[in-house]
């Protein structure tokens, strides 16, 4: 055990207590006493830790330390996550300052650069430099807020002729914090991928309501995103159209070969880590709503399951109003890591079922499957550098 031993003097007695709290009363009760008897009050005492007494009291002594009630009301699993999670904390808290310190030294080495560019001109060439500058900015304002224009515009004909896809969000009571954050950054990549998209789908939120909602007005210019804000259930909301809805699910046994453009498809915004397996499937079942699945395994073979995050698949279905290839749009979209690459030899007998012709079967060749895979290699490292764009349009929407 940690005790703690409290001595003034050499020939003053040591009191040994159980725990600090023990300790503060004890020293509490000198002090009261000595202020009673008008005596001069101890000075600060020096606490030093004391490691307690060999035998059995040092091990019941022991179980009575804060640590030690911790680490018994916690299992070592519990513990690990709480070590893993306290490392990321604190590896994300110094890669956050670095790339401020990053960012702050090329300010810094732009501003010297352009200063000493200009003291190595003449007046009049330093004027010049100047007007130019501005004006390039002044274009660059210009073309952002054009590219603006045209995304509003697409976005507001998407609510009148686009593909409805509704995301339900009535899962947030069986989140913690970090999915309901995590949650929160995929429907922001849906939003900036949807107003990227040359043929946006008409996006709904539905069920958004309690602590779901709170993180969502959390998100810079949530309020001005040219999307359908549901605090009801989609039952609810599109109660004259039930027999159009269809619940997307890993778990159904219907093949969705073709997007139906009268159609509303659900989409579960759940982050669970597989702890709630078939809960959507369940749910629709419940509600007599029909349920399809990607057809994932008619292109490609899974490392794992088929579960997709909610940016993913809202993703796919975005590619494949473009380009009308599930293919494409899976290869685009998946990444390498969720890909097994001994399903190559499956994929080539799949495509030669579906009778596709021999310029499709060239590009399933390895030469070209490798290169599919680079590019959706870099296209993965890209997702971080575009998290600060995607923020920035989600700001300017």
């Amino acid at each position: 055990m940690s005790c703690w031993c409290r001595s003034c003097v050499s020939s003053s007695p040591v009191v040994i207590c159980r725990n600090w709290n023990d300790l503060s009363r004890r020293r509490g009760l000198t002090l009261y006493h000595r202020a009673k008897s008008k005596l001069l009050p101890l000075p600060e005492p020096h606490l030093i830790p004391f490691t307690g007494f060999m035998g059995t009291d040092s091990a019941q002594n022991d179980e009575n330390t804060p640590a030690a009630c911790t680490a018994q009301t916690m299992s070592k699993n519990a513990q690990k996550r709480l070590l893993k999670q306290q490392r990321y904390e604190a590896k994300k808290a110094e890669k956050k300052a670095e790339m401020k310190e990053h960012k702050k030294r090329e300010a810094e080495r732009k501003r010297k650069e352009w200063q000493e560019k200009l003291e190595s001109v003449g007046e009049e060439e330093r004027e010049k430099l100047v007007e130019d500058r501005k004006e390039l900015r002044r274009e660059r304002m210009e073309k952002r807020c054009e590219e603006k224009g045209k995304k509003m515009e697409r976005l507001q004909e998407a609510r009148i002729n686009g593909q409805n896809v509704v995301i339900d969000l009535e899962f947030a009571h069986l989140m913690t914090s970090n999915e309901l954050h995590s949650l929160v950054q995929q429907i922001m990549y849906c939003y900036a991928i949807n107003g990227r998209c040359a043929l946006p789908a008409h996006l709904w939120l539905t069920g958004c309501q309690g602590e779901m909602q709170n993180q969502l007005l959390r998100v810079p210019g949530y309020d001005k995103w040219a999307i359908e804000k549901e605090s009801q259930s989609y039952v609810e909301a599109f109660k004259d159209q039930k027999e159009k809805l269809v619940y997307l699910t890993a778990d159904s046994e219907n093949v969705l070969d073709e997007l139906d453009p009268k159609a509303i498809y659900i989409i579960g915004g759940l982050v669970d880590r597989n702890r709630w397996k078939g809960i959507t499937m369940n749910k629709a079942n419940e509600q007599g709503i029909k349920t399809a699945k990607l057809p994932i395994g008619a292109y490609l073979k899974m490392s794992s399951s088929q579960v997709l995050t909610v940016n993913q698949v809202v993703e796919i279905l975005l590619k494949f109003l473009e380009t009308k290839d599930w293919k494409v749009s899976f290869f685009e979209v998946i990444p390498q890591r969720k890909r097994c690459e001994a399903g190559s030899e499956n994929n080539e007998e799949e495509i030669e079922k579906k009778g596709i012709n021999s310029e499709e079967k060239d590009a399933q060749s390895p030469e070209k499957q490798e290169e599919a895979d680079n590019e959706d290699h870099e296209d993965g490292q890209s997702v971080g550098r575009l998290e600060g764009d995607i923020k920035r349009q989600c700001v300017e929407a």
